[in-house]
């Protein structure tokens, strides 16, 4: 009875999580819609969608330490999904600079990536989401295998500080809001070092 009603409890705060994943492109359609993106719209739903891929990224890999803590399992479970959204929101990311600031122009696109050093790293961290989205279900793991799985997925360690470092060359002068993720960042991977060395100490 009491497991029941945890599951219950569970799954109604996977929904929850899930609503409130949704609001930042809640909140950025209201303002388009009611002319309230500022003077430069584009540059708004940039950083608004690249804002939250980092934020979501930074909670995926929020939820190992929560559970070495705490022991809570609820973090582990929301873990895939808020991984998802941070694709999610990569794509809207990507998508803004393809569509509306670059009009599919392909050739522009190319040297930019090319030229401008904040691209190169973003987009990078980019392709190599994607493969982890990918793979994200349950049967993708048994197809690939627990040990695979697991080295594959342990690029969302580099796809956090290139994103940090795209973050961070973007913006070049007030550089508070990505120097707030890099410490978060170096607090969450630094976490882990820590517990891999005493891994290593025990055995």
């Amino acid at each position: 009875m009491i497991t029941k009603i945890k599951e219950k409890w569970l799954a109604a705060g996977k929904s929850l999580v899930f609503l409130a994943a949704l609001m930042p492109l809640g909140k950025l359609a209201w303002l388009a819609s009611h002319q309230g993106l500022g003077a430069n719209p584009i540059e708004k739903i940039t950083h608004t969608t690249g804002y939250w891929t980092l934020s979501f990224l930074l909670l995926t890999l929020t939820a190992t330490p929560l559970r070495a803590l705490s022991g809570w399992l609820w973090p582990v479970r929301w873990r895939r999904m808020l991984g998802l959204f941070a694709f999610f929101y990569a794509c809207l990311h990507f998508l803004t600079y393809l569509v509306l600031d670059q009009f599919f122009d392909w050739t522009a696109i190319v040297k930019d990536i090319a030229k401008r050093p904040y691209i190169t790293v973003g987009f990078a961290a980019f392709v190599m989401l994607t493969p982890l989205a990918a793979t994200s279900t349950n049967n993708m793991v048994r197809r690939l295998g627990g040990r695979r799985w697991k080295l594959l997925h342990r690029l969302v360690y580099l796809i956090g500080i290139l994103g940090v470092v795209h973050f961070w060359w973007l913006v070049k002068k007030d550089i508070t809001e990505p120097a707030q993720f890099a410490g978060v960042l170096t607090l969450l991977l630094g976490f882990r070092v820590v517990q891999a060395v005493r891994k290593r100490l025990v055995r």
